[in-house]
C-alpha cells in the first residue's frame, strides 16, 4: 500500500503522534508513508521512521489556502496514493478539491474525525469522504446526527496510547526529589491531579470546588497544563478563586509537563471533568495505562473509556458532592486499580490498516 495522510502541521499532539506511530507502522509492514504538513517538530522523528514528508501550508484557516489544490493535485499524481487519509478540516478542503479534478483513478479518500466539531457546513467535507474513521461511539453518533451518514461508511477506532511509554514501572527516587523541589508543598500528600489545558469547558473551576469541598490538609491538588496567551485572563480569575476560598497551600498549578507519564504515576486520582462531552479523552487512558485511578463526569469519551476501564470512577455529571463521596472513597482503598489498558497505539495502527485494505478490497 501506499498511503497519504494530510494534516495541518506536526506539533506535538495527540492526532500529530497518531499519524507519526501510523507511518512508522506502514514503512515497518513493507508499506510506503506519505504525509504532507506544514512541518513541526515531530517532521525529523517522522522521516528518521522511514517516512516521506511533503511541505505545504495546509494548516492556514484561510480562503485563500484552497487555492493549494492545484499544487496538491500535482503532489497526487506523482505520488500516485492508494489512499488519502486527512485529519483536519482545512486540509480536508484542500484535498476535496484537488480530488474533483480526477476524472478516473482516484485514490481512495479516508478521513478521521477527532472531534465534535462545530460550524457543520464547514466540517461537512469530512463527511463526504468514500470511509470515516471516528475515534468514539461519542463522535459517531455525532457524525450519524449531523451529516446522516450510513452505518456502514463509519468504523469505530479509538485512540490509544503505547504501553512501553506509559507503563507502570516505578518512579525513580531521583525524579521525586526533584519534583518535591520544585513543589514542595506536595510532600507527604495524596495527590489528586487534573490534566487540562487552562480553559473554560475543562472542569478546572469544578476541580477548584472539588478542593474546597474535601477540605483536608492531606490532599493536594495539581492542575497540569498549559495557559495560552487568550486564556490569561480566564486564569487570572481561577487564581483569584483560589485565593478568596483560602487554598493556596492545597493546590496548585504545574504549567505544561514533558514529564507528564510521571506525574501520572505520582498521583493518587486522575481526573477529567470537561463540562461538555469530550471526543474521546486521551488524559484518561494515558494514566490508566500506568495503574492509577481515574475519575470523570459520565459522558461523552470519558464515560466510554471509565466505563471499560474503571468504572467505580464515573460520576453523574456536574454532581460534585458525588465527587467528593468517591474520591475519599477511592483514595482510602489502594487495591482498586483500573483494568489493564485495552486503548492501546497497537490496537489503532493495526484497526486502520484493516480498514485501508477493506478499502481497497472493494475499490
Amino acid at each position: 500500500m501506499k498511503i497519504l495522510q494530510i494534516l495541518p502541521e506536526l506539533n506535538i499532539g495527540g492526532v500529530e503522534r497518531g499519524v507519526c506511530d501510523l507511518s512508522k507502522a506502514l514503512v515497518e509492514q513493507g508499506h510506503q508513508s506519505f504525509v504532507i504538513s506544514n512541518g513541526g517538530k515531530l517532521e525529523s522523528s517522522l522521516v528518521a521512521s522511514g517516512g516521506k514528508h511533503i511541505s505545504m501550508p495546509v494548516h492556514i484557516k484561510r480562503f485563500k489556502t484552497l487555492k493549494l489544490a492545484k499544487e496538491l493535485y500535482e503532489v497526487i499524481l506523482d505520488v500516485n496514493p492508494d489512499i488519502i487519509h486527512v485529519r483536519s478540516r482545512m486540509p480536508a478542503w484542500v484535498t476535496y478539491h484537488a480530488l474533483k479534478k480526477f476524472k478516473n483513478n482516484k485514490p481512495v479518500h479516508v478521513s478521521t474525525f477527532h472531534g465534535l466539531y462545530s460550524f457543520p457546513i464547514y466540517s461537512k467535507v469530512m463527511a463526504n469522504v468514500d470511509h470515516i474513521i471516528s475515534i468514539s461511539n461519542t463522535v459517531e453518533d455525532y457524525i450519524k446526527t449531523t451529516y446522516k451518514v450510513p452505518d456502514e461508511k463509519i468504523t469505530v477506532i479509538p485512540r490509544g496510547c503505547d504501553l512501553s511509554e506509559f507503563n507502570q514501572e516505578p518512579l525513580d527516587q531521583s525524579w521525586k526529589d526533584e519534583w518535591y523541589k520544585e513543589f514542595p508543598q506536595t510532600l507527604n500528600k495524596k495527590i489528586i491531579m487534573l490534566p487540562a489545558r487552562i480553559t473554560k469547558w475543562k472542569g478546572v473551576d469544578d476541580f477548584i470546588n472539588l478542593i474546597y469541598l474535601i477540605n483536608d490538609e492531606s490532599i493536594h491538588g495539581i492542575v497540569v497544563g498549559p495557559v495560552s496567551k487568550s486564556k490569561q485572563k480566564f486564569f487570572k480569575k481561577l487564581q483569584s478563586k483560589v485565593q478568596k476560598l483560602n487554598l493556596e497551600t492545597k493546590i496548585t498549578f504545574c504549567g505544561s509537563r514533558s514529564d507528564i507519564v510521571n506525574v501520572y504515576k505520582f498521583a493518587d486520582i486522575v481526573y477529567n471533568l470537561s463540562k461538555t462531552p469530550e471526543p474521546f479523552g486521551r488524559t484518561t487512558i494515558e494514566a490508566a495505562s500506568v495503574g492509577t485511578k481515574i475519575m470523570g463526569w459520565d459522558h461523552g469519551g470519558t464515560k466510554e473509556i471509565l466505563s471499560e476501564l474503571f468504572p467505580d470512577g464515573l460520576v453523574k455529571l456536574e454532581d460534585i458532592q458525588a465527587l467528593k463521596e468517591k474520591t475519599l472513597e477511592l483514595l482510602s482503598d489502594d487495591d482498586k486499580k483500573p483494568k489493564p489498558n485495552t486503548f492501546t497505539s497497537e490496537r489503532m495502527i493495526n484497526s486502520t490498516l484493516e480498514v485501508y485494505r477493506s478499502l481497497l478490497e472493494q475499490s
